[in-house]
């Protein structure tokens, strides 16, 4: 198949630290969740998060079948900023215990994963001192 007709771009092959992950957590409102999103971008433990509309979760809590509106946010980090940024989006979650769930894409478009590990970077512009 000609590289112009697939549908799925070649995997990034980024050494280790820098591949990229996604994480998926849901939250109680869009106000807290633009408040963990910015905090995360500042800090730069993620490069984007995504904060998406309402959704309706059903879930067992204590026992009980319960339901609830909450806000999904895609984070997207690099597998060197992971923990920290699990850290930090533990730590201004409201929920006893927080839904963090970590997949690791199959592929991402070269431009963006260079554009995300960089963005990650401490420092100065981006970039990690020496």
């Amino acid at each position: 198949m000609p590289k112009s007709e697939r549908s799925v771009p070649e995997p990034v092959r980024v050494p280790a630290p820098d591949g990229l992950l996604l994480i998926l957590s849901n939250l109680p409102d869009a106000a807290v969740a633009a408040t963990i999103a910015r905090t995360l971008v500042e800090e730069r433990l993620a490069a984007c998060v995504n904060v998406l509309g309402p959704c309706r979760s059903v879930y067992r809590w204590q026992g009980a079948i319960e339901e609830a509106e909450e806000v999904t946010v895609l984070v997207k980090t690099t597998r060197r900023r992971h923990a920290a940024c699990c850290e930090r989006l533990k730590a201004l979650h409201p929920y006893e215990v927080p839904e963090i769930v970590t997949l690791s894409p199959e592929a991402v478009w070269p431009a963006y994963a260079a554009w995300a590990i960089a963005e990650t970077r401490q420092g100065f512009g981006g970039r990690e001192p020496g």
